[in-house]
Parts: C-alpha cells; sequence; structure tokens
C-alpha cells in the first residue's frame, strides 16, 4: 500500500499499476486481493504470445484474454494504417485488474492507472476528476476532465512522442476518452500519429528498430526530437489530429480528445467535456472552446 493507505501499487516487469478501489471495507480488500491475482502470471501469458502480438491484426490470432482484447482495441484501425496490439498492451492490462476486481466485489468506484493509461468505474452517482497533463516526461497539468456513471467513459490513455512508447507524429500529448482503456490506448496512438507535420526539418526521425529491435514497427519512422515551430505550424499539426479525432467520435470509437503540442491545445468530442481552465489554449486555435 502507497502511504496514503488507499492506493495499492503492484509491479511486475514494465507492468506498474496504481489502484484505487472505494466502497465498503470488505469490497475494498476482495477488490485489492482481486487485483493481486489477476496480474500473477498476466505478463507471463502476453510474452508466451509476443510474436502475435507484435504483428498486424489478421496476421496471427492471439489466444489468451488480455491478449485478444488487445487485438479488438486495434481491429478498428488495421484497414487504414499499420498499428499492431502492442499498441492497446497498457490499457488492456489496466482493463483486465480492473475487470477481476468488479468481479470480485461491488465497488463505488475505482481505478487501475498503468503508467498513465488508465481503466476505471464510475458506479452510479458517482465520479471521478481527472488531470491531462501536458508532456509526459515532465508532467504537469494544463487542465481536466470529470467522468461521471452516465458519461460511459471506462478508459483514459495519453499518447506522444514524448512518452515511454514511440510515436510517429510530433504531438506532446494526447489524451483520449473511450469506453475502455484498451480502446483508448489504441486510440490515442492513432490520435498522436496523426498529430505531424511530414518532411518538416524541425522534426527529426529514426527507424523504430534501430532504436529498439524488438519494436513492433519495425523499420518505420518514429519521432526523437521536435524543434521549435511557428504557431501557424502548430495549428496544422494539431489540425490534422483533431480531424482524426473528430472521425473517431463520429464512429463511436472515443467519446473525446484534447491534443497538445508546444504549449496550443485543441480537443475534439462534445463541448465541455474538457473543463476550463486550459491555461494552455489559444482562441485562434480552440477547435471545441
Amino acid at each position: 500500500m502507497l502511504p496514503d493507505g488507499r492506493r495499492l501499487h503492484l509491479q511486475d516487469g514494465p507492468i506498474d499499476l496504481v489502484i484505487r478501489a472505494d466502497g465498503a471495507p470488505a469490497a475494498v480488500a476482495a477488490a485489492g486481493a482481486a487485483a493481486i491475482a489477476a496480474l500473477d502470471g498476466l505478463l507471463d501469458g502476453l510474452c508466451a504470445e509476443i510474436a502475435a502480438l507484435r504483428a498486424p491484426p489478421g496476421a496471427a490470432h492471439p489466444a489468451g484474454p488480455v491478449a485478444r482484447r488487445m487485438a479488438g482495441a486495434v481491429a478498428p484501425f488495421a484497414a487504414e494504417t499499420f498499428i499492431t496490439p502492442m499498441a492497446a498492451v497498457a490499457g488492456a492490462v489496466a482493463d483486465a485488474v480492473l475487470d477481476a476486481m468488479l468481479r470480485a466485489a461491488p465497488l463505488d468506484r475505482a481505478f487501475v492507472n498503468n503508467g498513465g493509461d488508465i481503466a476505471l468505474h464510475c458506479g452510479p452517482g458517482a465520479s471521478l476528476s481527472i488531470g491531462l497533463v501536458d508532456r509526459p516526461d515532465r508532467p504537469s497539468l494544463f487542465g481536466r476532465t470529470a467522468v461521471h456513471h452516465r458519461d460511459g467513459i471506462g478508459g483514459i490513455a495519453t499518447s506522444g512522442w514524448r512518452g515511454r512508447s514511440f510515436s510517429r507524429g510530433i504531438a506532446d500529448s494526447v489524451t483520449v476518452l473511450a469506453r475502455t482503456g484498451a480502446e483508448a490506448d489504441a486510440a490515442a496512438t492513432v490520435v498522436a500519429n496523426a498529430v505531424d507535420l511530414p518532411g518538416h526539418p524541425a522534426v527529426r526521425r529514426a527507424p523504430a528498430d534501430s532504436l529498439n529491435p524488438d519494436s513492433d514497427l519495425g523499420p518505420r519512422l518514429v519521432t526523437r526530437d521536435v524543434g521549435p515551430l511557428a504557431p501557424a505550424e502548430v495549428a496544422a499539426a494539431l489540425a490534422a489530429g483533431v480531424a482524426r479525432a473528430d472521425e473517431l467520435v463520429a464512429r463511436g470509437l472515443i467519446v473525446g480528445a484534447a491534443l497538445q503540442l508546444q504549449g496550443m491545445v485543441d480537443t475534439a468530442g462534445r463541448p465541455g467535456i474538457f473543463a476550463p481552465p486550459l491555461p494552455a489554449i489559444r482562441p485562434e486555435v480552440a477547435h471545441h472552446a
């Protein structure tokens, strides 16, 4: 347990979970035990299927429940872009642990935060306040959103070139709200990739496999550095990402997204889903102010 006595910290290799459950004391204890049991062996199961999880959807057929969840989350994007189930691994792990907790006990609300990719549960009348970070490598809050039971949001994920995973775009951060953690994780990857200025001299890229030979992206170029951009260039890159996010909202794949690049912010989704203040937002750029 962490010092606050309310959050449970579980770690296995790259899986690093911070968990909180609210409810009756017996229910919270049962949920914590279920989370521990759910994580035991989960990583081993994923490693046993790693070849299938690094292949595009349809090229292989993962068998385990978490692996299948990953594959299902990326499947809607497979026909239009290169993506593998690994794009949803963090969110899918969070979903699996949260599902185990909810099967074990009735909870008022709960979350499983897997390195910033979060599965969450709000029972009737419950809500969670979520902070939005501008840079995953140096997090500070630039805005917030509140998730209620009625919203149908069970997952929040953030992607960007400064994060722990590779990105093909130039967004500092893209935070996506979706039905599940796995779906938010996959969609955040897709939207972050769309925030881009192809061929711009201020953007430095390298083949993914030159940085990590085991990367599922192989020789595809990923962003390593983004130099200063003019405001109009930032606006253009964000607009490309918002267009992609708006499409996913229209398809029912996500509920909303907040996109941040070099101090400018744009959003997609229903008006008001991201609560002010958003101190980095600029009226001339804001899409759904």
